[in-house]
């Protein structure tokens, strides 16, 4: 089904199973398009979370697909409203993202598209963590104000080219980005966007992330097997 949102772009909007429980996603692949970026968003958050799409048109303004989707299904998210314990279960939300990756990998018009994972907050965390598991299915990763430290030891085993993109203001997400920066092995870039919060609420922060960030994928998902064996 293809519905006309607030972006000013046609979306198809996709369920995706993993287990016992349907995810919702918004997908959109514009003509020509050079890669394929999927969202993971952060605590508390959803695919309707406005940074991400702010973000998501950015990408698509450079020739990238995005794909946005809830890690939780409703009555998950229900349930952890009240209790937030699987916002912060790193290892589960890999794997939800891993099952989106697969469910993407099946899809004819993403065929031969390079695939990139973009996470903020703690789904940075769940966007290395499936990196390191699954090193075949990811080119890039970029983390808009991420926990990367919450991957723990998989940083070390992440071969996707990272960028972590934090707010100057945020300092101690800086901090810990700057820790987690030293553990990764990979291709890697920290920069910090100057004056902007956690939230990059400021005016043109999320502007400067979406064009850091379409600077990445575009450089990185280049010559793409996007149904490259492990």
């Amino acid at each position: 089904m293809t519905t006309e949102v607030s972006l000013d772009v046609d979306v198809r909007e996709v369920k995706v199973r993993s287990g016992h429980a349907e995810l919702g996603g918004s997908l959109c692949v514009p003509p020509g398009a050079r890669g394929l970026v999927v969202f993971a968003h952060g605590s508390g958050s959803s695919r309707f979370s406005p940074r991400n799409i702010a973000v998501a048109r950015g990408l698509r303004e450079a020739g990238l697909g995005t794909l946005l989707f809830d890690l939780l299904a409703e009555d998950e998210e229900a349930m952890d409203l009240g209790t937030g314990e699987l916002r912060f279960d790193i290892p589960f939300l890999a794997r939800r993202l891993i099952a989106v990756t697969r469910w993407a990998r099946t899809q004819p018009e993403l065929t031969g598209l390079g695939l990139g994972y973009f996470g903020a907050s703690t789904g940075a965390a769940a966007a290395l963590l499936a990196a390191a598991l699954h090193p075949g299915y990811v080119q890039a990763v970029v983390s808009r104000g991420g926990r990367p430290e919450l991957a723990g030891p998989a940083l070390g085993r992440v071969r996707a080219p990272t960028l972590l993109l934090v707010g100057g203001q945020d300092v101690d997400v800086l901090e810990l980005n700057q820790e987690a920066f030293d553990e990764l092995f990979c291709a890697k870039s920290l920069v910090v966007i100057p004056g902007a919060t956690h939230l990059f609420e400021e005016p043109g922060a999320l502007g400067a992330v979406a064009r850091r960030a379409a600077d990445w994928f575009s450089r990185h998902l280049e010559s793409p097997e996007f149904a490259a064996r492990e």
